[in-house]
């Protein structure tokens, strides 16, 4: 079983970064494909970004394409996500996933998941 936790939300302004971390337990997680997923208040959860196990694939949501930057330290066991000229729309809680296919933008192939961390950005 994996224990993902997420941390590295907050409050920031328009165009300010942030960097989220996921620090994953009880499972190496150079086996496993990774994502990140973001759901806003009265929307559904979306896709973010995605990296394979190895580091060498990645894919990204056409609304954070540019922005946002996913990379992992498996010697860590840590996922990041950088944020980088955020905006009012990026203003969700976030979600680290893990999935033990290659990876995936579609949140059912994900089989562990983080509690959230909540990101707001202020206009």
């Amino acid at each position: 079983q994996v224990q993902l936790a997420e941390s590295g939300g907050g409050l920031v302004q328009t165009g300010g970064s942030l960097r989220l971390s996921c620090a994953a337990a009880g499972g190496t997680s150079s086996t496993y494909g990774v994502g990140w997923f973001r759901q806003a208040p009265g929307k559904e959860r979306e896709f973010v970004a995605a990296m394979s196990r190895s580091g060498l694939s990645t894919g990204y949501a056409a609304s954070v394409k540019g922005r946002f930057t996913i990379s992992r330290d498996n010697a860590k066991n840590t996922v990041y996500l950088q944020m980088n000229n955020l905006k009012p729309e990026d203003t969700a809680v976030y979600y680290c996933a893990a999935t033990k296919i290659r990876y995936s933008e579609y949140d059912l192939q994900y089989d562990y998941w983080g509690q959230g961390t909540q990101v707001t950005v202020s206009s």
